[in-house]
């Protein structure tokens, strides 16, 4: 089997790296964070104590990095991954960065004559932890098919979204619309509850409208309406994925003033002291501004 070398094992690298180690597979794991290099050890995998003891001897590097800059400083600084991976080795990048970016980075590489996919995901922690997350890959078909069995230790959905870069590009399309979402179920909760309305009864009217939507019915609930803010996906990744998004509608002479206003509200949570929450935080965040909470069992 292929060896792999995993960089990034926080929230979500973490238990994916995991779920690479479970299929049998041998993964040398790095990350600045020492204690989750130590969790991943832990877990039956390797230590590396660089970035060229990563490369070394792998067939296959993943990263899962929080942005653009973090990836290009990993892959192409100065002791980066070009350096010590052999022609013919392949990068996927799971991280959640602009497309441009992506497609710079694999240039670089080609010119090694090392392989790229990009394959940022959807989900949540608990899929992540579960092997079940929603893959979005860019790449050569070839070499998409190559790793898929690496792939899908991960991801439960794997779709194919074109050439390099591209599964980036549905990525951050998917989390615009899911952030703002979630802006505007948070303000309308707090509205209906400020004028005297029950969760459970907007909860009622709402899932037989157009008003029902995913994160009203699973986000939320599970997070911010239960009381818990602590970090599944953080509020300051969701902005930056948020500004990624809108930047990209820009660059395509696409208009967007819905998502800039869900990417304000990101931010303003982001400066509140929130950005390391979980996104649901935006409820937390309007509660505070109208003197009211909105929760499933202690609906004050």
């Amino acid at each position: 089997m292929d060896t792999i070398g995993f960089l990034g094992l926080g929230t979500m690298g973490g238990p994916m790296a995991r779920n690479v180690l479970r299929k049998g597979y041998s993964v040398k794991g790095f990350d600045l964070n020492r204690a989750a290099v130590e969790a991943h050890v832990a877990a039956g995998g390797q230590a590396a104590g660089s970035l060229g003891d990563l490369a070394a001897g792998c067939d296959v590097v993943i990263t899962m990095l929080p942005d653009g800059p973090d990836v290009e400083r990993a892959v192409l600084g100065e002791g980066g991954l070009i350096h010590a991976m052999q022609a013919g080795t392949i990068l996927i990048d799971m991280s959640t960065i602009d497309p441009a970016v992506t497609r710079r980075v694999g240039a670089a590489l080609a010119e090694k004559g090392i392989l790229m996919i990009d394959s940022p995901v959807g989900k949540t922690v608990d899929h992540a932890i579960a092997g079940t997350l929603t893959l979005m890959v860019g790449g050569d078909a070839a070499t998409i098919e190559r790793v898929r069995p690496i792939l899908l230790c991960m991801g439960a959905d794997l779709f194919h979204c074109g050439g390099l870069g591209m599964g980036e590009a549905l990525k951050l399309t998917n989390n615009f619309l899911a952030a703002t979402i979630l802006s505007a179920t948070t303000e309308a909760l707090v509205m209906g509850k400020k004028a005297g309305l029950s969760l459970e009864l907007m909860t009622d009217v709402m899932r037989t409208t157009m008003a029902w939507n995913n994160q009203f019915a699973i986000a939320l609930p599970k997070k911010g309406l239960a009381g818990d803010f602590t970090a599944g996906f953080m509020v300051k990744l969701g902005e930056k994925d948020q500004r990624l998004a809108v930047a990209m509608g820009k660059a395509l002479g696409v208009e967007t003033p819905v998502g800039a206003a869900a990417y304000a509200t990101l931010t303003e949570a982001r400066n509140a002291g929130f950005a390391d929450l979980d996104v649901t935080a935006v409820l937390r965040l309007r509660e505070e501004q109208a003197g009211v909470t909105v929760r499933l069992k202690h609906d004050a």
